[in-house]
């Protein structure tokens, strides 16, 4: 594990080595550029499988890019130790950074589920009837629990007057044997999975 100032500048980097995806097994994907000793492996979180059902719901809803404290900005893969103290793990990276990737899962999600009309990002200018604002509370390893965590709280807001329509914090966890990057994206990417699965529920029969 890789001990690591929580420096205000964390930027990331570009896919290289080897491609793995969370799920299925840790499967590679794909290889890219060399393979020297000390190259990060990079994983990705999966969204949700899509049932599309004909006759989904009238409204559209615009994602926003989730916050959270500065180290969950960055492309890293965090570990809680004993204490609350929180480190990098070496040897692993995130495909992008942390709140843009789970964006993007939230809505390739919700999309697969044929339920909405539409489902946008802000920048994309759709006219929508919420937005689904959110936090990363926790989204890492407890090395003491031995644990991986992801803590969401979300709230669905209606455009035009504000008002908050529902809100909810989404938790997850599961267990990890070692604390190792395979093993931490693991755990991570089923805890998401189960954390979207409820959100994406949530968001389809919250009125």
């Amino acid at each position: 594990m890789t001990r690591l100032p929580l420096s205000p500048a964390l930027p990331g980097r570009p896919l290289s080595g080897r491609i793995l995806r969370a799920g299925a097994l840790l499967a590679p994907l794909a290889l890219l550029g060399g393979c020297g000793g000390g190259t990060p492996l990079t994983f990705d979180l999966a969204a949700l499988p899509g049932q599309p059902r004909a006759g989904g719901a009238a409204r559209s809803i615009v994602v926003s890019e989730p916050v959270g404290l500065q180290p969950m900005e960055a492309d890293r893969i965090i570990v809680r130790e004993p204490g609350g103290s929180l480190s990098f793990l070496g040897g692993g990276q995130w495909a992008d950074r942390l709140p843009r990737l789970i964006q993007t899962r939230v809505i390739q999600s919700l999309e697969n589920t044929g339920r909405l009309r539409s489902v946008s990002r802000p920048s994309d200018k759709v006219p929508s009837d919420y937005q689904l604002v959110s936090e990363i509370r926790e989204f890492d390893v407890n090395s003491g629990t031995g644990e991986a965590v992801v803590d969401l709280s979300a709230k669905l807001i209606a455009e035009g007057t504000g008002r908050v329509v529902n809100a909810r914090v989404f938790t997850a966890r599961v267990p990890v044997k070692t604390v190792d990057p395979q093993s931490a994206a693991a755990g991570l990417d089923a805890a998401l999975g189960q954390v979207l699965a409820d959100l994406v529920r949530w968001v389809n029969t919250a009125r």
